[in-house]
């Protein structure tokens, strides 16, 4: 394909401060969000991810000033979500110094917002978040759509839902697995996969990535574009210069920044 893949350091946000958890539960402190986004932008990590993960259930918007505090340290792309349904917070926090949005929950709950931001701010600002989850329903096997940080399951399932993503100007699908989030055990290689075949957009893989060599089969057996992951990188278990050159040796095309001297 010829397109370089993405390494996306990921900040989950409650109460200004970075968090993780293992299956969205069970959530530690990871940190001072704007130190973490100074420090992966001067390892050459290709974009950054801010997600609010409580502004949904919280019902409040996503922390505009926060948003603000660490596109000032950022030399790299940066997208912000939660809790974000309306063009008007996504025009405030674009103006906060974010490139692209991601909505999850509100899309879910209203389609039309995809058209409407694609319409507003370029179809390549927007990025629809799915939650998937593979249920057993019966003697069949669905990978369905969450919301509300992967507390509510939905009526959709999630190709069909990413498929309508796309049509109405998505620009790009951030799939995190409930299944796999947390556990360092490797990504959602078939989803991801079917997704990304069926798809003319990029797909981000969330959730699993534990290992140089979990990347490394994300980005052979696949055709996802990126694979984010937060705890690895958050508490220094495979920093992303590492993480990088690992890639490289086993021939992933990567990009390579010339400050981190990789």
């Amino acid at each position: 394909m010829g397109l370089k893949k993405r390494i996306i350091p990921c900040l989950d946000i409650k109460d200004g401060r970075t968090v993780k958890g293992i299956n969205f539960v069970g959530l530690r402190d990871a940190g001072d969000p704007v130190e973490l986004a100074k420090q992966y932008a001067a390892q050459g990590a290709d974009e950054l991810c801010f997600l609010d993960i409580t502004a949904t259930v919280e019902k409040r918007d996503t922390l505009v000033p926060l948003v603000k505090e660490i596109a000032a340290v950022l030399n790299i792309p940066f997208t912000v979500g939660g809790g974000i349904n309306d063009v008007t917070l996504a025009k405030e926090i674009i103006k906060a110094g974010a490139d692209k949005i991601a909505v999850n929950s509100a899309a879910v709950k209203r389609p039309e917002l995809i058209s409407e931001l694609a319409a507003e701010l370029g179809n390549q600002c927007v990025v629809v978040a799915v939650d998937t989850k593979r249920m057993t329903i019966g003697d069949k096997i669905i990978d369905k759509v969450f919301v509300a940080g992967g507390r509510i399951e939905t009526d959709k399932e999630t190709i069909a839902w990413c498929e309508e993503c796309e049509r109405r100007g998505a620009g790009e699908i951030l799939l995190t697995s409930m299944d796999h989030d947390g556990t360092k055990n490797g990504f959602a290689l078939e989803i991801t996969d079917t997704l990304s075949r069926k798809l003319n957009i990029p797909i981000i893989a969330s959730g699993g990535g534990g290992t140089a060599a979990h990347f490394e089969e994300l980005f052979k057996d696949t055709h996802a574009s990126a694979g984010l992951a937060a705890s690895i990188f958050h508490f220094g278990e495979l920093p992303v210069p590492e993480l990088k050159t690992m890639l490289v040796e086993a021939g992933v095309e990567i990009r390579i920044p010339a400050q981190t001297g990789i």
